[in-house]
């Protein structure tokens, strides 16, 4: 009569067999064994069974994936659910959970289990063997992933693009899942902190982030933040992307610092004809039809120098999804060490790989916020996400500024974001003056109405819908022109410095048709 131990023990190798070939055919194509350390996978079950402490060793470095042999994953399942219910885990206490989990007889019985704690004396190495046990699992998902990418790569129908997408995506994706930071401890961060510090006492620029160009602003903020995800939010009309491209352009020509723009909206042609617009102040409409008087002509070729040479970096795909999206910005990073990424806009992105979006769109946009902020983290730049707000604000009475409680598909985006702003005209909505009888026109509100670590104010700035720009409110106390629009009655000012008085400004109006159109006006 046969021994049952042997019978069972007999069984078991045979469904021990049976699943690691089952595991992942593809990984045998090439004749080879998968990378795999079924011994230390034993090893390290049965150091978690005697060790009440072992767990929150290989917590954060394993996962039921990770180990080889099927029946492996199953203990380690019910494992990490006494762990996670705060369950005691011991030999009885993991036979009883894969009893309730219907899984005991796959694993081949109580006798197993024991067997395992067998194995090992102690826990004093399970870290050690757990990474190891990770490293192969990650060496079968390159195999798998490459293998698929082999495949795939000599059919005629594939598409090669979309396979480049594929395999780069796969790849990110396991790095993502499988390499985490570490934490570090206070001593190390607060030396890091100190050396920024000193860095700033004894440089010249007062900001310790990337400029926007507003003085209010900058002073509210101290310049963009590594790691912050800000957004941008506003109605249509508002200037949302007028706005982000002065703030591209400030950081780039003005800072040099070198800016992604990804425009899910508008092709980089039209961006760039807007931005050419802004910075030489000649009517975007005149650009794109290429009616420019000589003096216009001369202006644009004079003043566009500085945008040829400026680190901006802009890429039109629509509809781009997360994945691809983080892809690119790392390519940027590492390739141009790009210090800004503007998004225009967050609720044109798709949150899945096959651009079709899925599901709830509400949670879509969650997943979309909370990659924007963990990829600000990992680049460690500041992201800037233009954002639509609900039609709320048109129906509330008053002044109709926007409200937090606006932010349009998700109160995630709120949550996420470290800095968030609402641009808002007063003009858009009729309303000629302000609270203290100040004239609105060409007038816009930055309202800063979250941000997580500074204080929340309103910066004024000038908005000149002729060139759709803005710029800061103090430029035009030095600046010598500004354009007044009031209906059809158009008037330029000019400012001269008094000769009698240099602290005091004569303001001169003149007709448009008082110059000669050949020549500039100033």
């Amino acid at each position: 009569m046969a021994d049952p131990i042997e019978n069972i023990k007999r069984r078991v190798e045979y469904q021990n067999k049976k699943s690691s070939i089952s595991a992942d055919a593809s990984l045998l194509e090439f004749g080879k064994l998968p990378p795999q350390a079924k011994e230390l996978e034993e090893a390290v079950l049965g150091a978690l069974m005697i060790e009440k402490n072992a767990m929150d060793e290989v917590a954060e470095i394993l996962k039921e994936e990770s180990f080889y042999v099927e029946a492996h994953q199953y203990i380690f399942r019910a494992i990490k659910q006494l762990f996670v219910n705060q369950n005691p885990i011991d030999m009885l206490t993991v036979v009883e959970r894969l009893k309730q989990n219907g899984d005991l007889e796959k694993v081949g019985g109580p006798y197993m289990i024991a067997q395992l704690t067998n194995k090992v004396a102690s826990a004093a190495n399970v870290e050690y063997h757990s990474r190891i046990i990770a490293q192969k699992y990650v060496q079968r998902m390159l195999i798998s992933t490459s293998s698929d990418v082999i495949k795939e790569a000599y059919e005629d129908t594939t598409d090669v693009f979309e396979l480049l997408d594929k395999a780069e995506t796969n790849i990110m994706n396991i790095s993502e899942n499988n390499i985490k930071k570490s934490s570090e401890d206070i001593a190390s961060i607060i030396k890091k902190e100190l050396d920024e510090i000193n860095i700033r006492m004894h440089s010249d620029e007062h900001l310790n982030g990337v400029r926007s160009g507003f003085t209010g602003l900058d002073a509210l903020t101290g310049g963009w933040q590594k790691s912050d995800l800000i957004i941008v939010a506003a109605r249509p009309g508002m200037g949302k992307t007028a706005f982000t491209l002065a703030l591209a352009r400030n950081s780039a020509v003005d800072a040099k610092k070198g800016v992604a723009i990804f425009s899910l909206e508008m092709s980089s042609g039209q961006l760039v004809q807007r931005m050419i617009s802004m910075e030489t102040e000649i009517s975007s409409d005149k650009i794109r039809r290429g009616n420019l008087e000589q003096y216009e002509l001369m202006q644009l070729t004079s003043k566009i120098d500085g945008l040829k040479d400026a680190p901006i970096f802009i890429d039109d795909t629509p509809s781009i999804n997360i994945f691809e999206l983080r892809s690119k910005c790392r390519k940027l990073k590492q390739k141009h060490d790009i210090q800004l990424i503007i998004i225009d806009y967050l609720q044109l992105m798709s949150g899945s790989h096959d651009g079709k979006g899925g599901g709830n769109r509400e949670q879509e946009i969650s997943q979309i916020s909370r990659a924007l902020k963990g990829l600000a983290k990992e680049l460690m730049v500041p992201i800037i996400a233009l954002s639509q707000l609900s039609r709320a604000t048109e129906t509330r009475g008053g002044d109709k500024k926007p409200l937090l409680s606006d932010l349009r598909e998700s109160g995630a985006i709120e949550q996420d974001a470290d800095i968030v702003i609402f641009l808002y005209r007063a003009e858009y909505y009729k309303i000629l003056t302000d609270e203290s009888g100040n004239s609105t026109l060409n007038t816009a509100e930055i309202i800063v109405a979250k941000h997580r670590n500074g204080p929340l104010d309103t910066v004024k700035a000038k908005f000149i819908g002729r060139y759709a720009k803005f710029a800061d409110f103090d430029e035009f106390g030095k600046d010598d022109t500004f354009e007044a629009n009031q209906g059809d009655n158009k008037s330029i000012y000019k400012k001269f410095s008094s000769k009698a008085n240099d602290d005091v400004d004569v303001e001169r109006k003149h007709r448009p048709e008082e110059f000669d159109t050949e020549l500039p006006p100033f």
